[in-house]
């Protein structure tokens, strides 16, 4: 029921967005970083109990096709829950491979650099500028109040993000902390990008540090003495 009204309470909000108030942009900053992010988050902490279900392919499968038929229907808002419903069941689906929290941790170090690589010089870096109605579809908008633009993440950093959560559940180490340390990156991120007139910056970094450090001890722990 939490999940629930979490999420109609995000629909609203994003339905409403473009007639709310018009603030300063580091008033808007700050929206996104205390309140927007973390509340829009809290549903992939609340679907954790999920994470272990069977069907979850299939499942994440049919919510990006369904996704793709709202996009058709033009149901813009309930398009970006799917989407983001859709990269939350295939972060956790995926995270079914991971045997160990070793692996979780070799992931969580590569990444970021790809992710750097990729906006950079790579195929996110050709999609944000050469083809941003590619990007606006398959990412997950984040409306800014009292406007018609939003911050986007796109769904390398959704799907990473619920699976690093499921990971701090499934292998006993700090799940509110990571939630937060990731939450807390993700609103850096968007600062950044803010301060430094950026078109987009990588998201990933900020994810897998959100993870890495709220939870060294017991990661250096597991990997010194695996059970």
């Amino acid at each position: 029921m939490a999940l629930a009204v979490l999420a109609a309470a995000v629909a609203a909000y994003t339905a409403a967005a473009g007639t709310l108030w018009a603030a300063a942009v580091w008033w808007d900053v700050a929206f996104f970083g205390l309140v927007l992010l973390p509340a829009t988050f809290a549903l992939v902490w609340l679907a954790l109990p999920l994470q272990r279900a069977r069907g979850l392919l299939p499942v994440g499968v049919a919510l990006a096709a369904l996704a793709v038929l709202l996009h058709l229907a033009g149901l813009d808002v309930a398009f970006n829950l799917a989407k983001l419903a859709a990269l939350v069941a295939l972060g956790f689906w995926f995270l079914g491979w991971f045997e160990a929290v070793s692996w979780v941790v070799l992931v969580a170090v590569v990444i970021p650099w790809v992710d750097v690589l990729s906006v950079w010089r790579g195929p996110t870096e050709y999609v944000v500028e050469q083809k941003p109605g590619v990007f606006d579809r398959i990412s997950v908008a984040f409306r800014e109040p009292g406007a018609d633009s939003s911050a986007n993440l796109g769904p390398p950093d959704i799907l990473f993000f619920a699976l690093f959560l499921a990971a701090a559940q499934r292998f006993d180490l700090r799940v509110g902390w990571t939630w937060a340390g990731m939450t807390a990156g993700l609103g850096a991120t968007i600062a950044l990008a803010v301060w430094g007139d950026a078109s987009g910056l990588p998201a990933l970094p900020a994810v897998c540090i959100g993870f890495l450090v709220p939870n060294a001890d017991l990661l250096w722990r597991r990997l010194r003495h695996p059970a």
